[in-house]
């Protein structure tokens, strides 16, 4: 009868390992029966059962897609009562009207030029092979409005609106895009005049390679969820019709125009600096030389071949004397010719010995674009990473670098506060996309997920734990207090990962080097700071006078953008450029879908499978960032046996540090 009682007014109470066990069993086993026999099955455990509405600052039932915990979810509407059956309508009422039509399909116009664009456009043959079947729809729409008249050949030469545009695409390069992803038609050139499938041929194949550059300034090269289904960022892809009416409407400023789709940010423009400095003493364009067999040359030693050595580099026939020697042979591999070797040979990739090698002779007879090196291809991946952003990131916003464990918030374009976070371990990512924030909850209470709650119930780790009943979901709930899993306060930006910032009561692993500790979530270091920065009319110190009087909700006055970034290369505040550790193992993947590295290199495509090619290759970056964290977690963790939060069981009341960290 108590126990009835008590599950009548929604009262839990605390139950032991042995009980929770079979109770949960019991439960989960009814889990889609009817109320009455879980309720049944429930009181034969022994067990009594909360049943808990769903609201807002608890946040929804657990589900086997949750993370770390639930986001919140809106209030299911009430259900409408339902509409009286209508009565039939008498036989003399009329017809309804067919549903209207789409709009007909467009006339083959009468003039032969137009009528030579629409013919082209009608063609299966692809204008560009990574051009998609709704791009093509879109330039076929396009030119439809203007009665598929040629927009960039006026009089059979390009217009100036082309000629800008030409000269953007060409400089590709520029913003690690390949200029020859956008061939550019060539008009005006021949012996005879061009014929009107020739121009339409051109005109179109100039509005698909500038839709094409577009997208791809615009992150459309690579699918982010082809790397891992953890990278979740939402582009921004312009349409092709979208791209071309701008670009036409923009006249000689055609090639700005197109400028504007690539990143602007600081950070962006930084690496994009940095990569017109690597590539400042190539040697592109240089005429090639096939030299004849012969043995390696290194410094000091003579051979026939060195004549074309110097002539290719644009060096004198043989060194000049001085007072000391005389002139030198010009046969002779001395310190011009061998500097010359290495500077070419740092260019197109190779070990810069300056000794003539295999390798080099064959990259000398190869007038192609240089090999990409290795740092080369660091930049372009993060150069990459940037166009997953949004174009503009706002005034105000979180940004979050998860291989940098650091948390940035910005107000009006300027940084004022930063601190250290831990992100999601390797074996439980933290997602990357952009959300934003709505609200803070002060005191929450957590539902521990699926994937969690397996490995309590088999430690028995489940202590202080309440069973709650949320609809037809059975779950386990922690309490607001000192030793919650989300701390104090917790941050919540609804998505589809269901991860968020928050609280930890753990303070001891923000002093590793590597902090990925958690199933996914980011755990802010001085969150009552962090508060401080995103709520405005609450100051730290009021917040902290909330701490436990219940859980409470705070909406922010505005939504506020939230970044979960991963970026490997930057170039930090003061000018320098480093590189972070690789911790998911992003590279790899990202380097084989850009055509930088050969896909042999890529580590893994996602996380999933990371640990067996990481074991197959056995130069792994995930599992050698695992056990940098497991070092680094086994040093910050107390020294008594930890529970499962980290802490020691009846350790001491939770503190913050009275200096900061930001």
């Amino acid at each position: 009868m108590r126990a009835a009682s008590e599950a009548g007014t929604g009262v839990a109470r605390t139950l032991s390992v042995g009980t929770l066990s079979v109770a949960l069993a019991a439960l989960l086993a009814f889990g889609h029966a009817p109320a009455g026999a879980e309720e049944r099955a429930a009181t034969e455990s022994g067990i009594v059962i909360r049943k808990a509405a769903v609201d807002p600052a608890d946040g929804p039932a657990v589900t086997p897609e949750a993370t770390e915990g639930a986001a919140p979810a809106a209030e299911a509407p009430a259900a409408e009562a339902p509409s009286p059956p209508e009565e039939p309508a008498p036989a003399s009422a009329p017809v309804p009207a067919p549903a209207a039509e789409g709009p007909p399909a467009p006339v083959a116009p009468s003039e032969p030029l137009p009528a030579a664009v629409y013919a082209r456009l009608n063609d299966s043959t692809p204008l560009l092979q990574r051009l998609t079947g709704k791009d093509r729809e879109a330039i076929q729409a396009f030119y439809a409005l203007g009665n598929f008249k040629p927009v960039w050949i006026e009089n059979g030469a390009f217009s100036a609106a082309a000629n800008a545009a030409i000269a953007r695409l060409r400089e590709a390069g520029e913003d690690g895009l390949d200029p020859n992803a956008y061939p550019v038609p060539v008009v005006g050139k021949l012996s005879r005049p061009d014929t009107d499938a020739e121009i339409a041929e051109a005109d179109l194949k100039l509005s698909a390679s500038l839709a094409l550059y577009a997208r791809d300034a615009r992150g459309g090269r690579v699918n982010p969820a082809a790397i891992s289904k953890l990278l979740t960022p939402t582009l921004d892809l312009p349409s092709a019709d979208a791209v071309l009416t701008r670009l036409v409407a923009a006249g000689a400023g055609a090639g700005d125009a197109l400028q504007i789709y690539n990143p602007r940010q600081p950070g962006y423009l930084a690496l994009k600096k940095r990569l017109a400095g690597l590539r400042a003493g190539r040697t592109q364009g240089a005429p090639s030389v096939k030299l004849p067999d012969g043995p390696v040359l290194k410094l000091g030693m003579s051979d026939p071949r060195v004549p074309l050595l110097r002539s290719r580099f644009g060096l004198e026939k043989q060194a000049a004397g001085t007072l000391d020697a005389a002139p030198g042979e010009a046969d002779a591999y001395d310190g011009a010719v061998a500097d010359a070797v290495k500077s070419f040979q740092r260019s197109r990739g190779l070990p810069a010995s300056g000794t003539l090698t295999r390798a080099t002779v064959a990259a000398l007879a190869n007038p192609s674009v240089p090999k990409t090196a290795a740092s080369e291809a660091d930049l372009l991946v993060n150069m990459e990473r940037w166009r997953w952003l949004p174009a503009e990131l706002g005034p105000d916003y979180v940004f979050v670098n998860v291989p940098e464990f650091k948390l940035k918030v910005f107000r009006d374009g300027h940084l004022r506060d930063e601190t250290r976070v831990i992100v999601g371990k390797p074996t439980s990512p933290t997602p990357i996309f952009s959300g934003m924030m709505e609200y803070a909850v002060v005191n929450p209470s957590w539902y521990v997920p699926p994937s969690i709650l397996k490995q309590m119930l088999a430690s028995g780790r489940t202590a202080g734990f309440e069973v709650v009943r949320r609809g037809k979901t059975i779950s386990l709930r922690q309490p607001p207090g000192e030793r919650n899993a989300l701390g104090f306060i917790k941050f919540m930006f609804p998505n589809q990962h269901s991860v968020y910032l928050h609280d930890t009561p753990n303070r001891s692993l923000f002093s590793a080097s590597t902090r990925a500790f958690s199933h996914g979530c980011v755990r802010v270091d001085d969150p009552f700071r962090f508060a401080d920065a995103v709520l405005p009319t609450w100051t730290e110190e009021r917040l902290k006078k909330l701490i436990g009087k219940g859980e409470r909700t705070l909406r922010l006055p505005e939504k506020l953008p939230v970044h979960l970034a991963y970026f490997t290369a930057e170039v930090d505040d003061l000018g320098s450029y480093r590189t972070l550790t690789d911790l998911y193992g992003y590279d790899g993947p990202m380097k084989a879908a850009l055509g930088l590295a050969p896909r042999s290199e890529a580590v893994a495509k996602g996380p999933a499978t990371a640990k067996r090619a990481a074991e197959a290759t056995r130069t792994p970056p995930r599992r050698a960032a695992s056990r940098e964290a497991s070092r680094s977690e086994r040093r910050a963790a107390p020294r008594r046996a930890p529970d499962m939060f980290g802490e020691p069981e009846g350790g001491p009341v939770y503190a913050y540090p009275q200096r900061s960290f930001w």
